[in-house]
């Protein structure tokens, strides 16, 4: 278990004021000249030992990702930092905190990451329903610029730096980096065809990269304390604090820092005070944000809760937003409801995507009343791989990877439900197959 003195976010619960005053005595914008005077390159090295990995779902090593940032900018063409506030993703709410509680954390790691990949600014895009959130966020950056920790000589540290929040509109896809990065410029949020990468041709046709609120907001307090000290928790290759958001089936369902790796059990045991009902009441956890596979309760209960430790389970930690599912829950309703989600959200740019989710929910809604043959399952699976992998972005697997493990762990109660409706005997198909 995390102890209290080693918790990056202090005020996630809010029980502090979130401007500027308060979170300097937190210890933020604490000689942030300092940590630039280190250098660029020093900067991004550190962020490497430390084994941050992106914290938006991906996982992909964060100092790796700003290493592919050009290092002489071409005047024509600066560099830019693009920070992805677009929470939209079923059962992820830590962005949020982050942002109106401690909002100081994101803006000075976006400066301090900036500087690092010789950005010459940060465009913070912020989900469109957060409104409280956004009000925040721009009272934080005019703070910032009041105090001259941001705009000409930064902070003293002689680097121009600006930071720029941008509202979405309400589009799941926006959160994808180069949907975003269409409508940061303007035009209709759908994904690019890649290469280029945003690395090499990104927001306005310049090198940019896209970082999750997280893995920006922790890298201040990985610099202060030490890459050694981050690098200490989890395990290797899973290193580092993470914020866990709980909601479902649980007695007190919350958003909480904790070690990488620590056990399902222990974290719903120590933060959660337990499954509601008692663990036996526990039938499936989706770990990691709604486009994961679920796992069933016995697979997940001492499962390390990090990236390899998931991903072994066929699932993956996505944004660490835990959404526990007890014994009442209807599993085949759940799912089609994130099918008609997925269906909804997606941008229609590529026919897979396009035509497939809508097939998909309509399949999932006659799976849950049981107006279905159970030879439809199969096919229902067959779709699913053939959305998955064959689209621009990764809308299609998130839609698919649900309904596979829906097929994979809980195929008996789908088959019962249609045997169930046809009066109790086998499907015709069953039947002429006998």
């Amino acid at each position: 278990m995390l102890a209290d003195k080693d918790r990056i976010f202090t005020n996630v619960y809010g029980f502090q004021p979130w401007n500027l005053a308060a979170a300097q005595k937190r210890g933020d914008w604490d000689n942030t000249k300092a940590l630039m005077a280190i250098g660029q390159d020093a900067i991004i090295d550190k962020v490497k030992a430390s084994g941050l990995r992106g914290r938006g779902g991906a996982g992909f090593p964060t100092g790796m990702k700003w290493s592919f940032m050009p290092k002489e900018p071409k005047p024509d063409r600066p560099n830019f930092l693009v920070i992805n506030a677009d929470e939209s993703e079923p059962g992820s709410c830590k962005d949020r905190e982050i942002i109106r509680h401690d909002p100081h954390k994101l803006i000075e790691g976006a400066l301090i990451a900036g500087f690092a990949m010789r950005a010459r600014a940060a465009y913070i895009y912020i989900r469109g329903e957060y409104i409280r959130e956004a009000e925040t966020l721009f009272a934080a950056v005019a703070e910032a610029y009041d105090k001259g920790l941001l705009g000409k000589n930064a902070c003293g540290s002689g680097y121009d730096f600006d930071v720029f929040v941008h509202r979405g509109a309400g589009a799941y896809i926006c959160g994808e980096e180069t949907a975003m990065l269409e409508s940061l410029e303007g035009k209709k949020g759908q994904p690019r065809l890649k290469p280029p990468f945003p690395a090499g041709a990104g927001l306005y046709g310049c090198p940019t990269t896209v970082n999750n609120v997280e893995s920006i907001a922790v890298v201040p307090t990985i610099l202060r304390r030490g890459p050694e000290w981050f690098a200490s928790f989890g395990r290797e290759k899973n290193e580092g604090t993470k914020l866990f958001q709980i909601s479902g089936h649980v007695n007190k369902p919350c958003v909480v820092e904790e070690a990488m790796s620590i056990s399902f059990r222990e974290l719903i045991e120590v933060h959660c005070g337990g499954i509601r009902g008692g663990w036996d009441n526990l039938l499936a956890v989706i770990p990691g944000g709604s486009s994961v596979p679920l796992v069933p309760a016995a697979e997940i209960m001492d499962a390390p809760m990090d990236f390899d430790g998931l991903k072994a389970l066929g699932s993956g930690l996505g944004t660490a937003a835990v959404i526990v599912m007890d014994k009442s829950t209807d599993i085949v309703r759940a799912i089609s409801r994130l099918s008609y989600f997925y269906k909804h959200e997606s941008c229609g740019q590529c026919t897979p995507c396009r035509e497939g989710t809508g097939w998909m929910w309509r399949v999932m809604e006659r799976m849950r009343t049981g107006d279905a043959d159970v030879s439809e399952i199969d096919t229902l699976y067959q779709v699913t791989k053939q959305i998955e992998g064959h689209t621009i972005c990764a809308l299609g697997d998130a839609a698919a990877w649900p309904i596979q493990g829906l097929i994979k762990h809980f195929r008996p109660e789908m088959e019962r439900r249609i045997i169930e409706k046809q009066g109790g005997g086998l499907s015709p198909m069953m039947e002429a197959a006998e």
